[in-house]
């Protein structure tokens, strides 16, 4: 039920008071609940006007839209028609279009909303494409996402807004997810050239080693530090990783790894204040541990991304 935000009785407190406008009468009900005698008269009158479905239903204790029954100062049917043409036709907005049919801006953008296409209609979105490859290594997910460096605290922390660290640069984070398990590990660094990247690669794959996973496949976007370099796909020849690599801007390929920099940043990178962004980078591995080990992951029923992981112990032939 739309109810006026000014309206001193809701539903239950109309129906209460035409029940007691019938047994008492209207002046008397007035008094009672608080209102008008012209308010009491007014659902009472509606009460008595309205068919016995409405009575049971309540319907006829609604509020009506305060939209006239009548607008003869309103447009003519084929010249609203004609607007809208225009829109369809052009794409352009209601000024544009008041220039070419002749009629104020306000006229056209009415027209336009009660049309239904004062805003074009947003194109359909994909259906997702949830995929999981069944063990721990089958796909690993590669990414990097930059943080600005900086020396003193900014105004999230001190609330002015004029001290600033220019010049200070950026930082990057690399970081690589597990497709099953969600287990991810992440460095920053200061660059994100072909030799950061293979030495980063290189940790990242002793890290999964020592965790009992072995990559089979190493799923990138089509960054130049990735494709071109020589030493990385000789390192993926030499584990026997198969490099895969995304379509041209579709980074929902890479979603898994893309996701996790969305938590980073929102729980780690943003989401506490630090005194510089050496502060933040000591803070990352207590936050990765948190991450794989006790954070609650919705895409494991609330598992911690080391609760999927085989082998934990070593004891495994």
């Amino acid at each position: 039920m739309n109810t006026h935000r000014n309206a001193r009785l809701g539903l239950a407190g109309r129906h209460e008071l035409v029940k007691t406008c019938e047994a008492e009468g209207q002046r008397a009900a007035a008094r009672r609940f608080g209102v008008s005698p012209a308010t009491a008269n007014k659902w009472f009158s509606r009460w008595q006007a309205a068919r016995k479905a409405d009575q049971r239903t309540l319907a006829c204790l609604h509020d009506r839209a305060s939209r006239p029954r009548r607008s003869p100062n309103q447009l003519a049917a084929d010249e609203q028609a004609r607007i809208c043409k225009v829109r369809e036709d052009t794409g352009w907005g209601p000024r544009l279009i008041a220039g070419v049919v002749g009629r104020p801006h306000s006229t056209v953008s009415r027209t336009l909303e009660r049309g239904g296409c004062s805003r074009r209609p947003k194109p359909a979105r994909e259906p997702a494409n949830r995929y999981e490859w069944p063990c721990p290594g089958d796909l690993l997910h590669m990414d990097i996402k930059r943080y600005a460096r900086f020396s003193v605290p900014g105004h999230a922390v001190t609330g002015d807004r004029s001290v600033v660290s220019r010049g200070a640069g950026w930082e990057y984070s690399h970081s690589v997810v597990d497709d099953h398990s969600r287990l991810a590990y992440a460095e920053v660094l200061d660059s994100q050239d072909a030799g950061a990247v293979l030495a980063f690669t290189e940790r990242a794959l002793a890290f999964f080693e020592a965790h009992g996973i072995v990559a089979k496949r190493l799923m990138t976007d089509n960054a130049w530090a990735y494709t071109r370099s020589r030493k990385l796909a000789r390192l993926l020849r030499k584990k026997k990783i198969k490099h895969k690599l995304i379509r041209p801007r579709r980074p929902q390929t890479n979603g898994k790894v893309e996701r996790f920099h969305q938590t980073m940043a929102r729980e780690w990178g943003y989401g506490l204040l630090y005194a510089s962004s050496e502060h933040r980078l000591r803070a990352l591995p207590y936050w990765l541990d948190y991450y794989n080990e006790q954070r609650p992951h919705s895409a494991l029923g609330g598992a911690s991304p080391i609760s999927r992981v085989h082998n934990l112990s070593g004891q495994d032939n």
